[in-house]
C-alpha cells in the first residue's frame, strides 16, 4: 500500500526517543510519531506505550518537501467515549441493611471527610503563597 497523506497503514517501531517513535513503513520508507500523537491520554514515557519491533497502525499527517513523514497513531484508531462502568451491586450490598437515617448519616460523615481534606489542602497552598507584604 502507497504512503500518503491521509491514508492509514501498518509500520513497525524502529527506535524509541525521547520526544516520538520512528516506525518503519511500507516502501522502505519511515517516518516519526511525535509523543503527542501516539495515544489519546497523556503520554509521558513513549516506552510505557510502545516497544521496539511492535506492529503499528498509523496514520500519515504529512510528507514535507524533504521527505520526511509525520505520523499518528492517536488518529489512527478512533477514541472511544465509552462511560466508565460502575458495579452498582457492592454499594447495594453496603447499604441494605441500613436505615434512610443510617444513609444520611453516612453521606454527612463523608461529606465533612472530604470537606475537611479540601480545606486543609488549600490552608496549606495559602500559606505558601507570599503576603502582599512580604513583597
Amino acid at each position: 500500500m502507497p504512503v500518503s497523506v491521509g491514508g492509514v497503514v501498518e509500520g513497525t517501531v524502529t527506535g524509541i526517543t525521547n520526544f516520538g517513535a520512528f516506525i518503519q513503513l511500507p516502501e522502505g520508507k519511515s517516518g516519526l510519531v511525535h509523543i503527542s500523537e501516539i495515544s489519546h491520554d497523556y503520554v509521558e514515557k513513549v516506552a510505557d506505550y510502545l516497544k521496539k519491533d511492535q506492529k503499528v497502525k498509523v496514520k500519515v499527517l504529512s510528507i514535507s518537501n524533504d521527505g520526511k513523514i509525520s505520523l499518528s497513531i492517536r488518529q489512527a484508531k478512533p477514541k472511544t467515549n465509552k462511560p466508565v462502568e460502575i458495579e452498582w451491586t457492592k454499594q447495594d450490598d453496603l447499604q441494605k441493611g441500613m436505615t434512610f437515617e443510617d444513609k444520611l448519616n453516612q453521606f454527612l460523615k463523608d461529606s465533612n471527610e472530604k470537606m475537611d481534606q479540601l480545606k486543609t489542602r488549600d490552608n496549606s497552598r495559602r500559606s505558601m503563597r507570599p503576603r502582599k507584604q512580604d513583597l
